[in-house]
């Protein structure tokens, strides 16, 4: 029997889709736990989707990182110190500490400013901590490494706000692919992009790219500080890692520099406009999807909001629960709303909690941000929820609470798709008029769906281009043609200062020069002429 044309097309291309699947790479991953982990498993999945091998290094007492999963095959290493339970020790006085600052005098503010800088730095650093030393207890395991290197992997793929899969990577000479936001040593992009500091703000300064001249003291300032304060948490636990396994002749300031490419949780329609760099691939909502039909309890409800709608609300997977006076003035800010609520959250029931408002210990964040009925999300500003909340076309309340999220709810109400407000101040006056605001001033709907539509509007799907690029580092081998020459520059070399200093220094010969012959022809005509003439 003939086959006809297009069933010989259709069954190549089969063939060919096959072959890939068959030739899938080896992926050795080592993810950071946490929410971190959550992003990291969307791309974990997809790769498996695609035929690739995976193999997870996790902490033997992990979080969220299941040793056993259909999508991988994990390797355990000891932990010294659990993560939740580090995690768990960091944010509880963190959160004390932000409710406790409410306005008062400049001194004040200052003193309370520095107590928390204070304790970030030494329980970050302990953190760090943990890590490196895990790092060793994982190089010191000889049948470990052996394993690692006869399995012949061809990519590593990790987060670098850890510096285990960077050192791995290096250790087993495999390319390096990150999935990054922030990095050991801070914001990927102020590591391997220019970053001019007069339109690009530093983390955590809650700036825009439009800056008073005040505003670029202070820009430049807090990058001065804050880079220092980094490279102090991080550096005198993971450079001695670095001397002992790679030698004295590795320079440690550029060794968290070296990947291959960049995959970047971030875009455009999020960020402000800045320079970049050829290897760093955009993927900021790669996480997100379309919405699945919600369970049949929580569908009901929802409907049952009319066409007042619902708002919803998450702190995310680090904060189930508030103090009991401030979920009380939620719980009495949203019982006066019309709005159904769908709240997450895990402490004791508000005394005063309004018939309109469910409790829910989960909710299924992407499928109810994506339900017509969804009108506000109340969210600390992670970046999955607000990406997510792009995704979707809803605008946001924003509670920031720690790490990048009060920089990330600025960037969004800067673009005029939010309302924040500061929880040290909160009462359900306050709460109620960020919820109003944000539900009756259509223009916040109308910015955010105005960001939706840039954001979808892209050639290629954020997870597919994610995927193209570390499957691209396996098909080349790595991507080193475009990896620029400035991370192994020193600040010196980097801004030309020796150019410059050469070039001053022949301009301050030649002037010499010239004004030397220039005064010796004076001597010799003139002086000499009124020697003559006396």
């Amino acid at each position: 029997m003939k086959v006809p044309h297009l069933s010989l097309v259709t069954f190549t291309l089969l063939l060919i889709q096959l072959s890939g699947y068959a030739s899938g790479g080896k992926i050795l991953v080592f993810p950071l736990d946490g929410s971190h982990w959550v992003n990291m498993k969307v791309l974990i999945e997809e790769l498996h989707d695609k035929g690739h091998e995976i193999t997870v290094v996790r902490a033997s007492d992990s979080w969220y990182i299941s040793e056993k999963s259909p999508f991988y095959t994990s390797v355990n290493l000891p932990n010294p110190s659990g993560f939740k339970e580090n995690l768990s020790t960091f944010l509880s006085p963190q959160l004390e500490m932000r409710l406790q600052s409410k306005p008062s005098s400049f001194w004040s503010h200052i003193w309370t400013q520095i107590q928390r800088e204070r304790m970030v730095f030494e329980q970050v650093s302990q953190f760090h901590k943990t890590m490196s030393e895990m790092i060793v207890q994982m190089f010191e395991d000889e049948n470990l490494m052996r394993s690692f290197h006869n399995a012949k992997y061809d990519v590593v793929l990790t987060d670098p706000s850890i510096g285990g899969g960077t050192m791995l990577a290096r250790q087993l000479q495999v390319p390096l692919v990150f999935n990054v936001r922030w990095t050991i040593q801070g914001e990927a992009h102020f590591l391997i992009a220019p970053s001019p500091l007069a339109y690009i703000p530093f983390t955590a300064t809650e700036l825009t790219d439009k800056m008073t001249f005040s505003q670029r003291i202070k820009n430049v300032l807090s990058y001065m500080l804050g880079m220092y304060t980094l490279s102090s948490i991080t550096e005198p636990h993971y450079k001695p890692v670095v001397l002992k396994y790679f030698g004295p002749g590795v320079d440690y300031s550029t060794f968290f520099l070296d990947a291959d490419i960049w995959l970047m949780r971030n875009d455009f329609i999020f960020e402000f406009p800045r320079p970049t760099m050829p290897n760093i691939v955009y993927m900021g909502g790669f996480q997100c999807k379309p919405p699945k039909p919600l369970p049949a309890d929580l569908e009901e409800f929802v409907q049952s909001s009319g066409d007042h709608g619902i708002i919803m609300m998450t702190l995310g997977t680090l904060v189930g629960k508030l103090p009991e006076d401030i979920a009380e003035e939620i719980a009495a800010a949203f019982a006066q709303m019309p709005q159904k609520v769908v709240w997450r959250y895990m402490g004791q029931r508000p005394a005063n909690l309004g018939n309109n408002t469910l409790l829910v210990k989960w909710l299924p964040q992407n499928d109810l941000l994506g339900h017509p009925k969804t009108r506000v999300f109340v969210t600390h500003g992670g970046t999955n929820g607000v990406q997510e909340a792009i995704y979707h076309g809803v605008p946001i309340v924003g509670l920031p609470l720690f790490f990048d999220q009060p920089d990330n709810l600025s960037r969004i109400r800067a673009k005029g798709a939010a309302v924040n407000v500061d929880i040290s101040v909160l009462d359900r006056h306050i709460f109620e008029d960020a919820l109003m605001t944000v539900l009756y001033n259509s223009s916040y709907s109308e910015n955010m769906q105005a960001l939706s539509r840039l954001h979808r509007d892209q050639p290629m799907k954020p997870l597919d281009q994610a995927v193209f690029w570390i499957e691209y580092v396996i098909r080349h081998k790595g991507a080193r043609h475009l990896q620029s020459q400035s991370n192994k520059m020193s600040w010196f070399v980097y801004n030309s200062a020796d150019v410059i200093a050469a070039l001053l220094t022949i301009v301050l010969l030649v002037t010499f020069t010239c004004i030397s012959i220039v005064r010796l022809l004076w001597r010799m005509i003139f002086v000499g002429k009124k020697v003559k003439h006396e």
